[in-house]
């Protein structure tokens, strides 16, 4: 029984100090790219030894993966999960983009948008690292894609199939640029006038007023 308790403080203590570091580790990498996560950088950053990080991830490949996944799990937390409190199709569309908005705008990573960040990194790198972030990527692209569709399906959008994928790009698009310029600019602007272009963009294609203007608040 004691050796269980022993232990059983050991992987406690052990889980404690890997959420630590992986905090430290989505924050830096979001600043500084996945090449500038390494066991030495972090160490400085989390204040914890190299020899534990060592310990507990084995390699920077190993590292930079588990920072990819905490990432990715933030990125579920405050932006998917929220969003599917609202039935498919535009409502879960609009609450979909508001979230990312905000998710960048807060500054929930210091370096905005986790993703796109590191997609920058690593985008014509072949890999691990790089298969992981892309698939982050691309599960994001084909969630709003997906909203998209079960939209015109519902006929709330007014598109067909090629339709549906270029409004998807176009408004994965906007976002992505209102992150890019907030960080460069070190304003909020970017988010206000990619809320108004996402706005237009819907009920340019056909929907209503009245269930978009939530992106606009």
């Amino acid at each position: 029984m004691a050796e269980k308790l022993v232990q059983d403080g050991r992987r406690a203590r052990g889980d404690a100090t890997r959420r630590v570091v992986l905090s430290s580790a989505t924050d830096l990498a979001s600043v500084e790219g996945l090449d500038g996560l390494t066991i030495g950088r972090l160490a400085g950053s989390s204040g914890h030894s190299k020899s534990s990080i060592a310990t507990l991830f084995g390699s920077k490949e190993a590292l930079q993966l588990a920072t990819i996944a905490a990432a990715r799990e933030i990125f579920i937390d405050r932006i998917i999960t929220p969003a599917r409190e609202e039935p498919r199709g535009l409502p879960r569309l609009v609450a979909l983009l508001r979230g990312a908005m905000a998710y960048s705008r807060d500054r929930v990573f210091p370096g905005g948008c986790f993703f796109a960040a590191t997609a920058a990194d690593v985008d014509s790198k072949p890999g691990a690292v790089s298969d992981a972030v892309r698939a982050a990527s691309t599960d994001w692209y084909n969630y709003i894609e997906a909203q998209v569709r079960f939209a015109a399906d519902a006929g709330e959008l007014a598109i067909d199939e090629v339709g549906a994928e270029v409004l998807a790009f176009h408004l994965i698009a906007l976002y992505e640029e209102s992150n890019s310029r907030s960080l460069l600019m070190d304003d909020d602007r970017p988010y206000v006038l990619a809320a108004a272009a996402m706005t237009e963009r819907l009920i340019a294609a056909g929907a209503a007023r009245d269930l978009v203007v939530a992106l606009e608040k």
